[in-house]
């Protein structure tokens, strides 16, 4: 395990982009959470039902653990904000799935308002940034149903590789669902040409 570890398990934030500043979530974030998560549009990919505002504190309190990855499982939920005006546009996740492995996943939801613009693709490559250059990670997944291509041309446009199409996995939301999962590999995004130069080692 020693010569195989994280580099890191704690991140500082916030962390900013071009355009974006990637942040931890506050107490003052309980009716972006709410807004989001309520959205019907938003939440048709998602498990579960549109969030009421009884459950929005609760779902807020979830987000706002340390920014800590130490044990298979944990996770960060970062708030992603417009650097221009602090809008809000949605969250990123990036999971340690396996310390010993140096498994990692991203996932990521935005506000339908604000798509189009390339926002989700940028906090999506900082998140993998984040995982293999600040935590060390090896390999980094993601996974969305088959009918979201939005979210699976997203990981194409991170040069992620399709690895898997499980057919008819789960039964979701009334009819059974397929997914797709992607990944890319720590010197795979080392040699990309945006990747930042002698930040990480294969």
């Amino acid at each position: 395990m020693a010569d195989r570890d994280l580099l890191r398990t704690a991140l500082d934030l916030p962390v900013l982009t071009e355009r974006l500043c990637l942040r931890a979530y506050r107490e003052d974030d309980l009716g972006n959470v709410f807004r989001l998560r309520s959205n019907p549009e938003v939440v048709a990919m998602l498990y579960g039902d549109p969030m009421t505002r009884e459950e929005a504190p609760e779902a807020l309190a979830r987000y706002m653990t340390p920014p800590v990855l130490e044990a298979d499982g944990d996770e960060l939920k970062i708030a992603v904000e417009r650097r221009e005006d602090g809008a809000y546009l949605g969250n990123l996740k990036l999971q340690l799935l396996s310390r010993e492995h140096l498994q990692g996943e991203i996932g990521y939801v935005f506000d339908p308002r604000h798509q189009g613009r390339g926002y989700a693709v940028e906090a999506a490559r900082k998140a993998l940034e984040l995982g293999f250059a600040h935590f060390g990670m090896h390999r980094i997944s993601a996974h969305c149903d088959v009918r979201n291509i939005a979210s699976w041309k997203l990981m194409e446009k991170l040069r992620m590789r399709r690895e898997a199409h499980y057919r008819e996995k789960e039964f979701f939301k009334g009819a059974w669902a397929e997914d797709f999962v992607y990944a890319i590999l720590r010197r795979e995004w080392a040699s990309r040409e945006d990747s930042p130069a002698g930040t990480i080692s294969a």
